[in-house]
């Protein structure tokens, strides 16, 4: 079963997030225990302030050290292998398909959400092993990000969701897009299912899906292109998808 603990200011936020759907019959099934912990308890402070300001003058307020190093101490004993630490940061490596599938075959992780202008950058030095993040902007505190990070890395595990096909045939785990999806009923108000889906020919029925894939990513993410590993019938319809773009 995979650990996940949360280091956070805003506990409360997750509660959500872990008690419904998908996530909440994971945990309930004993495939993923995920905990928060609020960062406010570790500040030994009157007041239990755990910012303060920068050195060296700025603006802004960053998170203090000694109640994230007493947090991580703490968590970090709450574990029996040595957990992966990972501080949600825009300053990190941007988290991508690969790296998801990656994280999902460990057992311990310990995510920090940073706010304010950051953290103390001692933290990072002595307990981090990963920044990341989940794009080129800003957030307001990293708890998003963890969230984003969460669900994208437990949905992979063995058992969360139903079928392991469909994660095969996902957006991204290839480097492609994946092929547009249809429902019943086949005909609404004239707007009709393509007649290939309908024939019942899996040979066909596979193509189809194989070209609309190169389709939609030669479309919308062209830049994708470049890392999917594509067999010579793929290059031939993509030079064909490319002459008829």
């Amino acid at each position: 079963m995979m650990r996940i603990d949360i280091l956070t200011l805003f506990p409360e936020l997750f509660k959500p997030f872990i008690s419904t759907s998908i996530m909440g019959r994971a945990i309930d099934n004993n495939l993923v225990n995920i905990n928060t912990h609020n960062i406010r308890d570790f500040a030994k402070n009157k007041h239990r302030q755990v910012d303060d300001y920068p050195y060296g003058g700025g603006a802004g307020m960053v998170m203090a050290v000694q109640p994230l190093y007493d947090a991580l101490d703490h968590v970090i004993g709450l574990h029996d292998l040595k957990p992966t630490i990972i501080y949600l940061s825009p300053q990190g490596r941007v988290l991508d398909q690969a790296m998801v599938a990656d994280y999902s075959r460990h057992t311990n992780i310990i995510l920090l959400c940073g706010h304010y202008e950051g953290i103390d950058q001692r933290v990072i030095d002595k307990y981090v092993d990963q920044e990341i993040s989940i794009g080129d902007y800003v957030l307001t505190g990293g708890e998003l990000a963890a969230m984003v990070f969460v669900d994208s890395v437990t949905r992979l595990i063995p058992g969360v969701l139903g079928s392991s096909d469909s994660i095969l045939e996902e957006s991204h785990t290839n480097h492609l897009l994946e092929y547009p999806h249809y429902t019943r009923p086949s005909n609404y108000k004239g707007d009709k299912v393509p007649e290939v889906l309908l024939s019942g020919n899996h040979k066909e029925i596979d193509r189809w899906r194989r070209t609309q894939s190169l389709k939609n990513t030669l479309i919308k993410r062209p830049d994708m292109l470049s890392k999917a590993e594509l067999s010579d019938e793929d290059q031939m319809l993509l030079k064909e998808l490319k002459e008829h773009k």
